[in-house]
Parts: structure tokens; sequence; C-alpha cells
């Protein structure tokens, strides 16, 4: 009997989320490599902190607008193609742009790291909360394994083989 269509489990999900990070991160780096070189070039006027604040929002706009093009486009990121994961939408249709950004928009809570002296820890507890949060929601959902942020946006993840 094949999986296909069954929720997808969370070991799964969560292997599929480190690849599609390492693959944003990668990008984001050299993103920012650019933007340094750039900055670097032009004297580097604008300080660290104002570097640190553009280095931020590029990674934050590039991992929501990957992780949004990529499910509402294709229902799959890199790392759930490679898994055998798909995000669809309660009507089983790829999710529209909205609600692949609402289902990622706990991504945003990275913003934060920008405010000075306490922005990094609240930055990171606060985004060590949502993804246990998340997970601890897929893991009690039993029958349907969506997390609030699946829930927050009318989808579901499923496996495709």
């Amino acid at each position: 009997m094949s999986a296909a269509g069954q929720p997808g489990d969370l070991l799964t999900r969560f292997l599929a989320r480190i690849i599609d990070g390492i693959l944003v991160g990668v990008v984001s780096g050299i993103i920012l490599g650019f933007l340094g070189i750039a900055a670097w070039g032009m004297g580097g006027r604008g300080g660290s902190w104002f570097m640190s604040v553009v280095g931020t929002l590029v990674s934050v706009a590039l991992a929501l607008g990957y992780y949004a093009f990529m499910e509402s486009t294709r229902g799959q990121t890199v790392g759930k193609m490679l898994l055998k994961l798909r995000v669809q939408n309660l009507e089983g249709q790829n999710p529209t742009l909205e609600q692949a950004l609402r289902r990622n928009a706990f991504l945003a809570i990275q913003v934060v790291s920008v405010v000075p002296i306490l922005g990094g820890i609240i930055s990171g507890l606060a985004s060590l909360a949502a993804v246990i949060y998340i997970a601890v929601t897929i893991n009690n959902d039993t029958a349907t394994r969506r997390g609030w942020h699946d829930q927050f946006a009318g989808a579901r993840v499923v496996k495709t083989g």
C-alpha cells in the first residue's frame, strides 16, 4: 500500500526543514558576502549595526520568499522534494501564496534580532519556542499531523510516495 497522501511525520518534516535551511543559508551567505564587499568598496559607511540590520532583513526575506514561492507554486521545497513530502491546502491543491506566507510567518521572528542588546536573545528564544510548539502540535495531532502553523494557514503536509 502506498504512503502517498498520508500525513508527513515529524522527523521527515524536520529533516526537510534542515535541508532547506542549509540551502537558504548558503544562498543568503553568498548574497550577504556580496553586500559586504559592496559596503566595503564604498568605504564601509553606515556602520556594522546598519549592515547587521540589512543582513537580517535580507536573510528573513529570502527565507520567507523561498518557502512561500516554492510551496505556493510547486507544493514542495527542495527538502520536501528530496524527502517526498508535499504541502497542500485542505482541498488538496498547492497552498496559495497567502497560505504559504502564513504557514512560514514564524520565520519573521528573526527580525527582532536587530534590536540592540537583547534582540538576539529574544529572537533566538522566540524562534526556539515557535519550533518547539510546531513540533509538539504536529506530534499531538495523530490523525493529520498538522502543526499550529499548518492550522493557521489552512494547510497540511502529506507524503508523496
